[in-house]
Order: structure tokens, then sequence, then C-alpha cells
């Protein structure tokens, strides 16, 4: 039987169980349940060979992840690594890139397109080429803001979207419905940091009430998405273990 959990965490895997272990070491009872499924393109990278880059902008981990593992072509090699937070930046240096090649927000946040390129919008010049590595929608597609792309452009860059990986609905199986059911009875805090998990889970659980329930969001673009989607009670808290730690003992 599925214990009733008092943090529920949707991030994608492999960091959903990363969060979750972290968590329960703290002594609060985290279930994963992952509402993005991340998965390979259903064929090859389609490398922008006849681009090459100045600057490599990675969307999260998992576009670390996937584009490292996907044979990139040799024109990527010593470019600087634009990362959106401390967790893409983390993938960047276990993936060997330098410290000394990565930028990514201040460490007070917030962490977001925005914050980022205010603190790496003088390194594009006119004709300097942005590869974006990010993920695609079900059938392949660049999915995501396209606000940076959009900064770049007007700053007489060329941004260009690199998908790598898929972002799915998940399926919940048995055992995620039971956790779902479990949280609502329960009155469990939901940890979102994406407003893609927000819509996902309203589409797996559509007839479901949130109006008694908590969110947690990473941002305050998620955290509207949650309200919109009816959670009851909904606060912004840092992508950080201790933030949300902190959040769980005094939630409401």
């Amino acid at each position: 039987m599925t214990a009733a959990p008092s943090l529920i965490v949707t991030r994608p895997e492999p960091e959903a169980t990363r969060w979750t272990e972290a968590l329960r070491a703290r002594g609060i009872g985290a279930q994963a349940l992952p509402l993005i499924e991340i998965a390979p393109l259903a064929g090859a990278v389609a490398w922008p060979v006849e681009q090459s880059p100045h600057v490599l902008m990675f969307v999260s981990a998992s576009a670390v992840r996937h584009f490292f593992s996907s044979a990139p072509p040799a024109s990527v090699n010593g470019c600087r690594c634009w990362a959106t937070g401390s967790g893409t930046a983390r993938a960047l240096a276990e993936a060997g890139v330098d410290s000394a090649r990565i930028d990514q927000p201040a460490a007070e946040g917030p962490f977001d397109s925005e914050s980022l390129w205010a603190r790496v919008h003088h390194q594009i010049e006119p004709g300097a080429c942005v590869w974006l590595v990010r993920g695609a929608d079900a059938e392949g597609r660049a999915a995501g803001r396209d606000w940076l792309f959009r900064r770049i452009e007007a700053s007489g860059g060329v941004p260009v979207q690199v998908p790598v990986y898929r972002r799915l609905v998940p399926r919940l199986g048995v055992e995620g419905t039971r956790v779902v059911q479990a949280g609502i009875a329960s009155g469990a805090t939901w940890l979102f940091s994406s407003s893609e998990a927000v819509a996902n889970l309203l589409a797996l659980a559509p007839r479901a009430d949130w109006s008694q329930a908590f969110a947690l969001a990473t941002h305050e673009r998620i955290a509207q998405a949650a309200r919109g989607a009816g959670f009851g009670g909904v606060r912004v808290v840092a992508p950080d273990l201790d933030a949300v730690a902190a959040s769980i003992e005094f939630p409401r």
C-alpha cells in the first residue's frame, strides 16, 4: 500500500529520485512522481553543422546529458556554456566542461532566462551563433519559451534551436495513480519546477479538486500556473533543497 506522502516531487527523472532521497534523508516524507517524461528523439539529433556555435545554451540538466551522449560535432569544443541554474551547471561540470566556461544566474536567483541574459548579454556580438539546446515535443519540434531566442536575435546574434530529447506526458500506471490519490487524500504538498508539469497533472487527473491542495513552485510563472490549476495555496520557493525543506516545515 502506498504511504501518504507529505511532499510529492514532480521533477523529471533522474532529478525526481535524487531530490526525493535527499529530502527523505532530512526526515521529510517525500515521494517521486515525475510529471514530465524525458525520452530520446525518435531519430538522430539534427546538428546544425553549417552554423558553428559561439555559445551553447542549455535549458536543463537533461539537455546537457542528452547533448553530450549524442556525439555532438567537434565545432562545439571550447564554446562557452550557458546554464539556467545550478543543476544545469552541475551537469555541465559532470560532463567535463571546465567551470571557467560556464555562465549561470547569480546564486541568489531567480533561475530563469531573464537572469541568465543579464549576466551574459555582453557576449553576443553581431553574427554570434548561439545553439539553444533543449527538449522537443512528442513530434520532435522544439518546445519551450522563446524569450531568450528573441533577445539574442534582437542583439544581432543568430539563435538556433537544437532539440536533443523529447518531453512527454508520462503514463502514471497503477503506482503513480496511487501516489496522486494518496497525495490528494492526505493534503500533501506538491513541488513543481515546471509549468508543463502542472499542465500534465491536470491532464492525468482531470477530475481532481485541487482547492485544498498546497503547491511549492520554483518560479513565479510556475506559481501562476498552479494557481490557475486551482491549487488553494501556492508559494514560490528557491530550487534548493534547504529552501524546500524549510517550506515543508512551515508550508502555510
